[in-house]
């Protein structure tokens, strides 16, 4: 699966790179709820709805990465059940969580940025992004 032509694609479709704006074009349901036990954000495939939550108390920067992950999960992976397959099955959902990671990076650090700073490091980009370093070197790749 090609990630960045997906979310190449997509950005084309929906005219913006801001998942905030994207999802209000796609058969979405979108859910802030004080999530817990660490839970950011999960996606819901549930009687042909696609169903995203995403914890209220997150900052605006935060929610855009989480809505940004949800969002590939739900073109990537529609109908993967991530939650049963975590709690019930022996299952490793990590490239799924890989994938949706990438998709995210892709859709909100565009190629301009990593174009424009290309003498930076991957610290450097991180703090500029406000993302993560392995989130940097996910993008980078």
């Amino acid at each position: 699966m090609n990630v960045r032509a997906r979310v190449k694609a997509l950005i084309k479709k929906y005219r913006t790179r801001d998942p905030f704006e994207m999802i209000q074009g796609m058969n979405a349901i979108l859910v802030y709820y004080p999530l817990d036990d660490g839970v950011r954000g999960f996606y819901q495939y549930y009687k042909r709805n696609n169903i995203i939550y995403i914890d209220e108390r997150l900052s605006r920067h935060e929610q855009a990465f989480v809505l940004a992950h949800e969002i590939g999960h739900m073109t990537m992976h529609r109908t993967a059940n991530a939650i049963f397959m975590d709690t019930r099955t022996q299952f490793n959902t990590r490239k799924y969580e890989m994938q949706a990671d990438k998709f995210a990076v892709e859709l909100l650090i565009p190629n301009e940025i990593i174009l424009e700073n290309w003498q930076l490091t991957e610290s450097q980009l991180s703090r500029l992004t406000g993302y993560s370093e392995e989130l940097i070197r996910l993008r980078l790749q």
